[in-house]
This record gives structure tokens, sequence and C-alpha cells, in this order.
């Protein structure tokens, strides 16, 4: 896949990712406290609490390695600010399966704060990209882990802040 220049991201996603990067950085004295602690019972090679806090340590510090390098990458954009026809990042559509009549609600966003539990989907992934620049009435097919999927769209609406809880 081809690097991107820019990611699009709504505020309310680029802060929560500034809120977990601040909190990551303010336990690294704890955890590094945790493996000094270990490290003063002895024993290395069958300390668990060593093992366990830099485990910790490994994880944490490559999260804050990857948000950092993100966040470069970010273009903030304000959801209050869209509007139009078309479906674009930050648009929440609903769409009806054809086949089924079953009906779906996504708000497209972009890959880092996706959360299809809760119905927000990236626009990179199939039905994203299956969604953007269509309008109201136009149907699109396209392939799911369940199968091939043929939704209209119904709806186009941008919710603005209120998308993100």
């Amino acid at each position: 896949m081809p690097t991107m220049t820019s990611i699009p991201i709504s505020k309310q996603g680029y802060k929560k990712l500034e809120e977990e990067l601040a909190r990551l950085k303010s336990e690294r004295p704890a955890i590094i406290q945790a493996i000094k602690e270990a490290r003063e019972e002895g024993d290395l090679r069958e300390n668990a609490g060593y093992d366990a806090a830099r485990e910790r340590q490994g994880m944490a510090e490559a999260r804050i390695k990857y948000i950092e390098s993100r966040m470069a990458l970010y273009q903030v954009v304000d959801l209050d600010t869209l509007g139009g026809e078309k479906v674009v990042f930050g648009s929440t559509v609903e769409v009806e399966d054809v086949d089924s009549g079953e009906s779906r609600t996504y708000t497209i966003l972009g890959p880092d704060e996706a959360d299809p539990a809760k119905g927000s989907i990236s626009f990179l992934s199939p039905v994203g990209q299956a969604l953007l620049g269509r309008e109201e009435g136009d149907e699109v097919t396209v392939d799911i882990p369940r199968g091939r999927v043929t939704y209209e769209i119904v709806d186009i609406s941008f919710q603005g802040s209120g998308v993100l809880g």
C-alpha cells in the first residue's frame, strides 16, 4: 500500500489520541519503578514481576512511538463544518442491504479512530471505499467477510461532534 502524506482524523479522534499519548507518557515513571523494584528482588530469570513490567514497558513505548509517528501525518477535520450531497470523510451514511432489507448506519472516519462496534468504519475499509463519493439512491456492491453484499444508500448526514460520543 502506498504511503500517505496525510491521514484524515476528526478533531475528537485527534484529541483522544493526544490524551492517550499523555496518559502513556505519565505512566512511564511507574513502569520504570516497577522494573527497578523487580530487579532488586534478585534473580531475573524467574522473576515474573520483572518480565511483566518489561513487557508493559515495551507495549507502552511501542504505542507511544506509533502515536507520535502518526501525529505528524494527521489532517484534522472539523466534522461540524462538513456537508453536501456525497459521502465523504465524516459522513454518517444509512444503507440498506438490497437482499435482506437490513438497515445499517456507518460513520466514515480514519483508520485510527474507526470502531465498527460503535458504528464507525475506516474510509480505507472495503465498505468505506465503496461508499466514498456516492450519493443517496446509489447502490454499491462490496465484498465483506460474510460474502458479497449490495447496499443502497438511503441517507447521508453530517452529525458533527455528536458522532464520537
